[in-house]
């Protein structure tokens, strides 16, 4: 069993930072990409980063240089450093991963996310 496991989340005034880390534990043989959703209430679930399994990097176009997407590889870990907040980055972010249980799963694994974390950026 996999399991991704999210924190960081909370409360921050406007213009404020948070960073998110996500960590996968489990049965993992190897994990490809991963990255961060994110949804709003009343809203479709949402892409916000990915980052591949060499570090490679995809952007919403709303994160506007604002959020960085890093990963750990030795501690299944990945991250999401948010800058700059506004009221609209108010969500439930979301951690995902595409993992392989083992040698046999092919193609890039298995879908996997975690619980979530909500972010609430108010003053």
């Amino acid at each position: 069993q996999v399991q991704l496991v999210e924190s960081g989340g909370g409360l921050v005034q406007p213009g404020g930072s948070l960073r998110l880390a996500c960590t996968a534990s489990g049965n993992i043989f190897s994990i490809n990409d991963m990255g961060w959703y994110r949804q709003a209430p009343g809203k479709e679930r949402e892409l916000v980063a990915t980052v591949t399994s060499t570090s490679s990097t995809n952007y919403a176009s709303f994160v506007e240089g604002r959020f960085t997407i890093s990963r750990d590889n030795r501690k299944n870990t990945v991250y999401l450093q948010m800058n700059s907040l506004k009221p609209e980055d108010t969500a439930v972010y979301y951690c995902n991963a595409r993992i392989k249980e083992s040698w046999r799963v092919r193609g890039p694994g298995n879908d996997y996310w975690g619980q979530g974390t909500q972010v609430t950026v108010s003053s």
